[in-house]
C-alpha cells in the first residue's frame, strides 16, 4: 500500500515537472530542440541544415519575409514540390519547426 502511494506521487511530481512553464514567454529548451531535430530529419534534405541549400527548388528560408502563420500553412499543406506535412507531424512540431526556421533568418 505504501509503495503504491510512493509510485503514484512520484508520478504526479513528474508529470508536474515535464508540463511546467518558464513564464517568460519564451519556448521551454526542449521545444526549441524540438524545432531543430523536426528541421533536421524533415526539412534539411531540400533546404540544407542552414535553410540555404535549394535543393530541388527549395526556397532559401533565411530570405523568407512569410509570417508565422504564412509558415504554418505551408509546412501544413504543403507549396510546389514540398509535400504537406499535417499528416506527418503534430501541430506541436509545426509549430516548433516554424520557430527554428523564423531563427534561421535572424542567424545572418
Amino acid at each position: 500500500m505504501n509503495t503504491t502511494r510512493i509510485t503514484v506521487i512520484s508520478i504526479a511530481l513528474l508529470v508536474l515537472a515535464c508540463g511546467s512553464a518558464t513564464g517568460s514567454g519564451e519556448p521551454m529548451e526542449a521545444d526549441k530542440d524540438l524545432g531543430q531535430a523536426v528541421f533536421n530529419m524533415n526539412c534539411s534534405l531540400c533546404h540544407g541544415r542552414d535553410g540555404k541549400a535549394g535543393i530541388n527548388g527549395a526556397k532559401d528560408l533565411t530570405m523568407s519575409t512569410l509570417s508565422k502563420e504564412e509558415m504554418v500553412a505551408i509546412v501544413g499543406n504543403g507549396k510546389g514540390a514540398m509535400a504537406p506535412y499535417k499528416n506527418v507531424l503534430s501541430s506541436k512540431e509545426i509549430d516548433a519547426v516554424v520557430e527554428h526556421v523564423r531563427k534561421l533568418g535572424k542567424a545572418k
